[in-house]
Formats: C-alpha cells, sequence, structure tokens
C-alpha cells in the first residue's frame, strides 16, 4: 500500500507505540488522527507533528476508548476532516490487574469496537474503498505470563478475535486485518510492569526481560509498517521479540491469492 494521501486513525496515538505508529505514518505521507484520553499530552504532540508534519495532516482528538460514543464520534471527526479512512490502528492500552475489568475493557473491548468501526467505515460493501485494521497485541497473548494474567487475557483476546475475524473480513469487506505482538518496549506501560513488588514475581519478570530484551518504540513502528503497507496477506501475526527482527506466525492461509 502506498501511504502517500491515505488517512489513518490511531488510538493511544499520542504516545509510547502509538506515538511512534502516528509518526512513521505521517513520515511516509499519510494523515493521521491521534486518539487518546490524556489531552496535554495530545495536545504536545500534534503541536511537535504540526511542527514538522504541518497542520492539515494531523488530528488530535481527546477520547477514552472505552467510551462507545467517544470512540464513534472520534471516527465521525476523523472523516469530517480527511472524508476518507485507510488505516485503522486499535493500540490503546493498559496493565491493570488491580482494576482487571477496566483492563479488559481497555485492552479487549474497545479492540473489539475499534475493528467493527473500522470495517463499518472502510468496506466496500458501504462505499468504502477497503483499508487495513492492525491490532496491537503483545507477546503475552502467545504465551503463559504469570506476572500479569489478566493482561495476558486481554492480549490472548485480541490475537483470536483478529485471526478469527480475518478469515472472512477481506472477503467480504475488503479490509485487511492484522495483528501485531511486541515484546517489552520502551513505555510507560512496561515501566508498570517491572514496578510490581512481590518479589517472586519480579524475579520472573527480570528473567523475562533479560532473555528477550526492550525494544524501542520505533521498532515497534517497523512492524506495523510492514503489515499495514503488504497487501499480501490477511489475517497475519507478526512478533516483534529482538531489535529489528520480525516473525510471521507460520500459517499459509494468511496469505491472500496473487490476484488480490
Amino acid at each position: 500500500m502506498e501511504l502517500k494521501g491515505k488517512v489513518a486513525l490511531v488510538t493511544g496515538g499520542a504516545q509510547g507505540i502509538g506515538k511512534a505508529i502516528s509518526e512513521i505514518l505521517l513520515k511516509n505521507g499519510a494523515k493521521v488522527s491521534l486518539l487518546d484520553a490524556n489531552i496535554p499530552v495530545g495536545e504536545a504532540t500534534k503541536v511537535a507533528f504540526e511542527q514538522v508534519y504541518g497542520a492539515d495532516n494531523i488530528l488530535f482528538l481527546p477520547c477514552d476508548v472505552t467510551s462507545e460514543n467517544q470512540l464513534k464520534d472520534s471516527f465521525r471527526k476523523t472523516l469530517a476532516k480527511f472524508q476518507r479512512l485507510d488505516i485503522v490502528c486499535n493500540n490503546a492500552g493498559i496493565f491493570d490487574e488491580e482494576n482487571w475489568e477496566k483492563c479488559l475493557s481497555l485492552n479487549l473491548v474497545s479492540v473489539i469496537k475499534g475493528t467493527h468501526l473500522g470495517i463499518q467505515h472502510m468496506s466496500k460493501e458501504t462505499g468504502g474503498a477497503g483499508g487495513v485494521i492492525v491490532n496491537i497485541a503483545s507477546l503475552a497473548g502467545l504465551i503463559p505470563f504469570y506476572v500479569g494474567p489478566v493482561y495476558a487475557a486481554s492480549k490472548y483476546g485480541v490475537v483470536g478475535f483478529t485471526k478469527s475475524m480475518a478469515v472472512t473480513c477481506f472477503e467480504n469487506h475488503g479490509v485487511r486485518l492484522h495483528v501485531l505482538c511486541p515484546g517489552f518496549t520502551d513505555t510507560a506501560l512496561c515501566a508498570r510492569l517491572r514496578s510490581v513488588r512481590a518479589p517472586e514475581k519480579k524475579e520472573k519478570l527480570e528473567a523475562m526481560i533479560n532473555k528477550l530484551g526492550v525494544l524501542k518504540t520505533a521498532d515497534i513502528a517497523e512492524g506495523f509498517l510492514r503489515l499495514a503497507t503488504d497487501q499480501t496477506r490477511t489475517g497475519a501475526l507478526l512478533k516483534a521479540f529482538e531489535e529489528s527482527k520480525f516473525e510471521y506466525e507460520a500459517e499459509p492461509s494468511g496469505l491472500l491469492p496473487a490476484t488480490q
């Protein structure tokens, strides 16, 4: 996919992985709608991006993605400004084992809602031009994660939902669905992970981090770009677990026919 002139909507787009994804889209000529619940950070990111990429290419929308009304309104405002939508990245997420219902609502339920809204607005069946949706999961959605079982449940859910939806989504709507599974990444969420106090959990966590390393957000953005622009695949799962190293899940059904 040629990104110049395309329009993307990124949840959690003002900080961490979402910010890096937003910037790589802007660098490649796309227009970006940044959704984020942190208004001061969102406004600051918007101003910084405008200075480099131009005000006409950026929209910041305060949005709590757990609010269906706010999420719907953000899609509507994005379309009102840019007149099209080609790419959706459902990235917003938290790590909160104590408030586990919020963790599931933000990490999984909002991804499901954002995916359905993306399909609704991009579907060729309803007058859209098709497009691509990349949902951000985690390696914790593929392996046991003792430190955060609720977080793992939310990410396992994102993986299962995305891959299941992808089976018919391209055929029915012209929308490709992918899931990106980063390892530990240098973000506020990772810092929260490392703040666990239970000695046995902290020991296991640090052992995992030492084994896998800590990625930069720019590394994850490169993986996102690979998924967003590859028109030969749908339902792909891409793992990012070492700096600049990516690995597709071995599953040939993710490849589209060459004629598509």
